[in-house]
């Protein structure tokens, strides 16, 4: 037996509680994990509250992150003991997912926990610090360096932000954190911003071309907020796109694509393949002291998790919420 949050659908919307399941009820898969943590993104908030049809079938155990060791494997490439994160891969939305003490998933979705963090730590990474190094990478492919100007970074007070700005300034770059909580400023400068600003002012239509000021950005709001930095970024830049906070439209112009060569980058962190995930966890382990992560992470108990999901979505949830399956 094991213990997971399990959603239903109902008339009423979505019916999240913790429930105690038989290990015959895990789904197939090919390698068996006990969890030891899992975490709550975005995209869980979306699940557990129903704000968002992100479940493709229910019941449905919610978690797109964990972190845990292989219990049972008939997989080539893992076997029982060996420690193992998980991030993404429809995991939570339409294959039973990481908030439980149990999971049963493919082998080929899984990557080795890096050996400079505790399965805790990884969590208070989870897909929102994988993400973000994700980012940082787009951001050094297309040839951004700290010596071109400032980094923009949206949402900074969330997951992806937090961790993206930590990234950033190890690696030397100017970072200007935007957000909507300015009482989180000496926070997001203890994570190296050098400058907070407000949010606000990328939120509502903008003119199709502003003045240049960003080198590159890191935004996880769409809609906007994302046309809005396209139209300050600097004659080649470029911003790498993880989010929909804000919206999924995008009402911009073509004017900084073509007037300034601009780049949008777009970040899939759900289907990425696994020299890019591999590629984003190194980059984690080099750049990201684990020191921060007590900063940026909390932990809460499984029962917890419900109500916490439901602070995300009113936006009052700072940096990351790590979840212990075993409390």
């Amino acid at each position: 037996m094991f213990k997971a949050i399990v959603l239903e659908k109902t008339d009423a919307g979505v019916l999240a509680e913790v429930r105690e399941l038989a290990d015959d009820a895990l789904p197939e898969g090919d390698v068996t994990i006990r969890v030891d943590y899992s975490t709550l993104n975005y995209k869980d908030g979306l699940a557990i509250t129903g704000k968002a049809p992100v479940v493709r079938k229910y019941p449905m155990v919610p978690g797109i992150d964990l972190a845990g060791t292989v219990e049972a494997s008939s997989h080539a490439g893992w076997k029982a003991g060996d420690r193992v994160v998980l991030n993404g891969w429809g995991v939570g939305e339409a294959h039973w997912g990481g908030l439980a003490q149990k999971a049963c998933l493919r082998g080929d979705w899984l990557v080795p926990l890096p050996a400079a963090f505790t399965a805790q730590q990884a969590m208070a990474i989870g897909t929102a610090g994988y993400t973000a190094a994700l980012c940082v990478l787009a951001l050094e492919r297309h040839g951004v360096t700290p010596a071109q100007g400032e980094i923009l970074v949206t949402g900074a007070s969330g997951g992806v932000g937090s961790v993206a700005i930590a990234l950033l300034a190890k690696r030397g770059y100017t970072v200007v954190a935007a957000t909507g909580r300015l009482q989180e400023a000496d926070y997001l400068k203890s994570l190296g911003a050098a400058e907070v600003i407000d949010r606000a002012q990328f939120a509502e239509a903008g003119k199709p071309l502003g003045k240049e000021r960003w080198a590159g950005a890191v935004d996880t709001l769409g809609s906007h907020t994302l046309a809005n930095i396209c139209a300050t970024a600097r004659y080649g830049a470029t911003v790498a796109a993880c989010g929909l906070a804000q919206g999924m439209d995008l009402p911009a112009s073509v004017a900084p694509f073509i007037l300034r060569g601009v780049t949008l980058a777009g970040i899939d962190s759900v289907m990425a393949p696994l020299p890019a995930r591999l590629a984003a966890w190194q980059r984690l382990v080099s750049d990201l002291d684990p020191a921060l992560l007590g900063e940026i992470g909390r932990t809460v108990g499984l029962a917890e998790a419900i109500p916490e999901a439901r602070r995300l979505m009113e936006g009052t949830v700072r940096g990351r919420v790590v979840v212990d399956v075993s409390r």
